[in-house]
């Protein structure tokens, strides 16, 4: 882990010295929701989750799980709101929170149709 944070810091710095003071305004460097901080990695990593989200739309319904999807949409919604209480105000994680949110509802829609339409395989499981 300690080899992780040497990483990290060798990388801020070598941005230390790289950005101009002009590039570092428009990038926010020294912003707390900026790329030197957690809170700018943070949405950047589970964005990860919105990409595999959609990625299982082209899974058929009936391998969808169920707890799966309830979770991602439980903790997509409800860190969504959490983002605009917290300061540093953080949009980017906001709008990933809510979109982990809206990947999940629609999973959980897709897989309550499939039921709904398939009562006979229901009654197999």
């Amino acid at each position: 882990m300690f080899i992780l944070s040497d990483v990290y810091r060798m990388l801020v710095g070598i941005g230390d010295r790289v950005l101009s003071p002009s590039m570092k305004k428009v990038v926010k460097w020294e912003h707390p929701a900026g790329p030197k901080y957690v809170h700018f990695w943070s949405p950047v990593m589970k964005s990860s989750l919105v990409l595999a989200g959609l990625g299982d739309l082209m899974r058929p319904a009936d391998k969808l799980s169920l707890n799966q999807s309830i979770s991602l949409a439980a903790t997509g919604l409800i860190w969504s709101r959490y983002c605009m209480v917290i300061i540093p105000k953080n949009y980017f994680l906001g709008l990933v929170n809510f979109a982990l949110g809206l990947t999940g509802l629609q999973q959980l829609l897709r897989i309550a149709h499939y039921h709904y339409t398939h009562p006979d395989e229901k009654s197999k499981n």
